[in-house]
């Protein structure tokens, strides 16, 4: 997937990032014997309900796109949350991601003291193959694949075609996949049962749908022929064959001049920054605030320009050019 660029200037590592790459890794199945491990099957409460999916578009209107955006990730992975699937003891308070909306982590000790580490992202487009659903979870389709003897990824299927997922995954030294089914069905009901939301002031990109941020024609200009794609549920590539372009939206702090940053007018009164990356290819990103988030972070949003370094001599000058037109579609404060 790709994906917008994190902040490298973070004063506060994202303490998601050792959990994340799991999402992206690559898919087995499941399911060395809890025997094994200190994790006693007695411990672990049943895992998500089996049974027929059926085939056709996702409907439930609970895990629409709009409907999750707003979702706050890290009610799932409270202490209280956490503590009532019997998974083990929760010693800490959820970790949000620094750098994006929905993700959010924390650690769980099982009854013989081995960690397991719960990440969940709302919105993933990095998903099991279609061969590995395994049965549903609150109705929904549930695909579960496991790496290795640690890690498993369980993803609730919320759209088919293209796909997209509520994604759990699992670092775990005994069964991973089963605390991740659980985990995951849990998910589903608090969704279905008031689940807690983000405030959405005027002007906010939480509720912004980063496919509708730009016009075709301001895209086309710079990669001919592309069409949107959603790459989550605040990012979206435009490609055609090679070129790209992504635009989306991240908490973070205010962008700043240096670390190869400049200046940009964007028009409308807004200043950007932009940074083009040397060697491999021809790419840059702009970034700008839009508004105020929460504490010292903003809410921000970035057009990524990727092209090929042999034919392409401007990658800024066409990053410069979407953004200038995203600029024009955003919310207003």
């Amino acid at each position: 997937m790709h994906r917008v660029f994190p902040d490298v200037r973070r004063r506060r590592l994202p303490k998601l990032f050792l959990l994340v790459t799991a999402l992206a890794l690559p898919l087995t199945a499941c399911g060395p014997d809890l025997g094994k491990s200190n994790f006693a099957r007695t411990t672990v409460p049943a895992a998500a309900g089996s049974g027929q999916v059926a085939d056709g578009p996702i409907t439930d209107a609970a895990v629409a796109a709009g409907v999750l955006r707003t979702i706050q990730p890290c009610q799932f992975l409270t202490k209280d949350a956490l503590g009532a699937l019997g998974l083990g003891t929760v010693e800490d308070d959820p970790s949000p991601s620094s750098i994006a909306f929905d993700t959010c982590s924390n650690k769980v000790k099982d009854p013989g003291g081995k960690e397991m580490r719960l990440a969940l992202e709302i919105g993933s487009t990095i998903v099991p193959r279609a061969d590995k659903t395994t049965g549903v979870a609150g109705g929904l389709p549930l695909r579960v694949n496991e790496t290795g003897d640690t890690d498993c990824t369980v993803a609730v299927m919320t759209a088919l075609n293209p796909d997209m997922a509520l994604e759990v995954s699992v670092t775990y030294a005994g069964d991973p996949c089963r605390p991740g089914r659980t985990f995951a069905e849990a998910v589903v009901q608090k969704l279905h049962n008031s689940p807690e939301k983000y405030s959405t002031p005027a002007g906010t990109v939480l509720t912004a749908d980063p496919c509708a941020m730009a016009d075709t024609a301001a895209v086309t200009g710079v990669v001919p022929s592309a069409k949107p794609a959603a790459t989550g549920l605040h990012s979206c590539e435009w490609k055609d064959r090679g070129p790209a372009v992504t635009v989306g939206f991240r908490p973070g702090l205010p962008p700043l001049v240096g670390d190869g940053y400049s200046k940009v007018d964007l028009g409308n009164g807004v200043t950007g920054f932009q940074k083009q990356q040397t060697g491999g290819s021809a790419r840059c990103k702009v970034e700008w605030q839009h508004r105020p988030w929460q504490g010292d972070d903003v809410e921000l949003a970035q057009v990524d320009y990727q092209g090929y370094a042999d034919n392409d001599t401007d990658p800024c000058g066409k990053a410069v050019t979407v953004a200038k037109n995203v600029v024009t579609k955003l919310p207003k404060p």
